[in-house]
């Protein structure tokens, strides 16, 4: 595991083996250990080496703080629950439902991913309703040793929320302040379907930088900071994407070129700025045709 602050730690789930993909947060403490979008089933066994490494076992996690469902972040929720009943899940409670069913959510997925399914995301057990601590924001919980602030950051999901561990400083902040690799490296809006809302998001990142952290941690990948100058890059290639897609749907031919101009654009900006693997890391961690088809879905409800 990696330092992030006092009491907190991060690891690399090393999703479908790529490195810098996918980030768990791990704040341990006299109250236990606390994960921070535990990942996919199919990275469980890279969660569970990792924690051993660090002297932890399965067992001593005692709550798992999702910032949203998607199944990057929260698909390993259910089986982590039914190997450890005492852990405790918390969730936005528009997100609470799909956890205790999840049916809809991975039907939604299916036809994103299709026959991928289950290599990409393993296992997805539902969660017994009774393990769920559900929010709404403004709440300020306590989990792994460590009190925490909520906030209700919707944009990239109609049910994320974010986490400040004030006495760190650092703010867990999912998919809401995007996909950033390396350290100086290009952010990435991650905006695939079907909830974005630009005008959601732009106040959830307002939300975040009233609390005045002075790290975010982001599930895609680690910590970032400084934190005004990344929020504000953030603001300026979501705004960037949704003026790219939205001229997309101004071209002749079919949505399936449109997305493909898309994503060669966004390609080719990265490669612009980064180097080939990191690059790489970026579009596994926000598959540029989902996030067409996000911000398509919003233009074509707007317009």
């Amino acid at each position: 595991m990696i330092a992030l602050a006092n009491g907190l730690s991060y690891l690399d789930l090393r999703f479908q083996a790529v490195p810098r993909v996918i980030a768990t947060a791990v704040l341990h403490g006299s109250g236990g250990v606390a994960l921070v979008d535990p990942g996919p089933s199919s990275t469980l066994p890279t969660l569970r080496a990792t924690l051993g490494e660090a002297g932890l076992a399965m067992s001593d996690v005692t709550a798992l703080l999702l910032t949203h469902i998607h199944l990057d972040h929260a698909g390993a929720t259910g089986t982590l629950v039914r190997e450890n009943p005492r852990v405790r899940v918390l969730v936005h409670e528009k997100g609470a439902p799909h956890l205790v069913n999840p049916d809809k959510l991975l039907a939604s997925a299916a036809r994103l991913y299709g026959d991928a399914m289950d290599r990409l995301w393993g296992e997805v057990a539902p969660v017994p309703a009774d393990a769920i601590f559900r929010l709404r924001g403004e709440e300020r919980v306590s989990a792994g040793g460590r009190d925490l602030d909520v906030a209700y950051t919707p944009g990239h999901a109609s049910h994320h929320v974010s986490y400040f561990v004030r006495d760190a400083g650092v703010a867990l902040v999912g998919d809401t302040a995007g996909i950033r690799v390396v350290p100086d490296g290009y952010v990435l809006p991650p905006t695939p379907p079907p909830d974005i809302d630009l005008e959601a998001w732009g106040e959830s990142l307002t939300r975040i930088a009233r609390w005045g952290p002075d790290t975010l941690f982001l599930t895609h990948f680690g910590p970032s900071a400084p934190v005004a100058p990344h929020l504000s890059a953030l603001a300026d290639h979501l705004e960037h994407a949704g003026r790219l897609v939205k001229e997309s749907l101004t071209q002749e031919g079919s949505d399936e070129a449109r997305e493909e101009w898309f994503a060669d654009q966004i390609r080719g900006e990265l490669r612009r700025r980064m180097n080939e693997a990191d690059a790489r890391a970026c579009e596994v961690a926000g598959r540029f045709d989902l996030s067409w088809r996000g911000l398509a879905r919003y233009w074509r409800k707007k317009l």
